[in-house]
């Protein structure tokens, strides 16, 4: 008859083993699962000295593609696979955009003081972008605004429309709703926006591996030496 306590050990070493495959598992189930997001963070400041009116910054998987400000006045790219990703005339009109959103930007600031009647230093802040997620294929995308660090107004994908966070941003949301289309809106977020994003990650995708692998490879449980591989 076999002992007991031999067949309790064996067992609890099986269980042991099963259970840090499974950790392996999920572990690398999550490296697999590869997400991908553009963003652009544009940022307008009034009252603060020595710093440029508006700024905006493009970035790919968290690393700074392109940038802009009121001062310089055009789009430059801040990675070398970003210049050979687009063509030669992108820059231009991608700078083109850029004096439309700050355009866009100083109505909504202008609007604050006439409704607030205040001086001072204030920001007014935009994050835009979209997500893919390469293994499921399926896309996201989002459009918010903050004043002087509150929630000011966001975009409702789902239903198509604006919504405003605070009683100032009510007042402005007809006016901005004329400037910006909804449908347009969602369009970009959902199709060209993703568009966009595939064409970044194919043409800077050696770089952005390298900045991703070590973060990787420390999140990775360290196995015993004991253990079979």
């Amino acid at each position: 008859m076999p002992s007991l306590e031999g067949e309790g050990e064996g067992k609890e070493n099986v269980m042991h083993k099963m259970a840090w495959k499974i950790v392996l598992l999920m572990y690398f189930s999550d490296i697999l699962a590869v997400k991908h997001s553009l963003q652009y963070f544009c940022t307008a400041a009034s009252g603060i000295p020595d710093i440029p009116e508006f700024v905006s910054v493009g970035m790919v998987d968290g690393e700074p593609f392109c940038y802009y400000d009121s001062n310089m006045r055009r789009e430059i790219p801040k990675q070398e696979w970003a210049k050979e990703a687009v063509d030669p005339h992108y820059w231009e009109r991608n700078t083109q955009i850029s004096h439309r959103v700050q355009h866009c930007f100083k109505f909504i600031t202008a609007a604050m003081k006439s409704i607030n009647q205040t001086v001072g230093v204030h920001t007014l802040q935009n994050m835009f972008g979209c997500e893919w997620d390469e293994e499921t294929n399926s896309t996201d995308g989002y459009d918010r605004y903050g004043y002087d660090g509150e929630d000011f107004f966001t975009f409702d994908l789902k239903n198509i429309r604006w919504i405003p966070k605070v009683q100032q941003a009510t007042q402005i949301k007809l006016e901005w709703e004329s400037r910006i289309a909804q449908a347009e809106e969602k369009k970009y977020l959902i199709e060209v926006c993703i568009d966009w994003l595939k064409k970044y990650v194919n043409c800077g995708q050696s770089t952005l591996e390298r900045k991703v692998s070590p973060q990787v490879t420390a999140q990775l449980p360290q196995m015993s030496p004991f253990e079979e591989n």
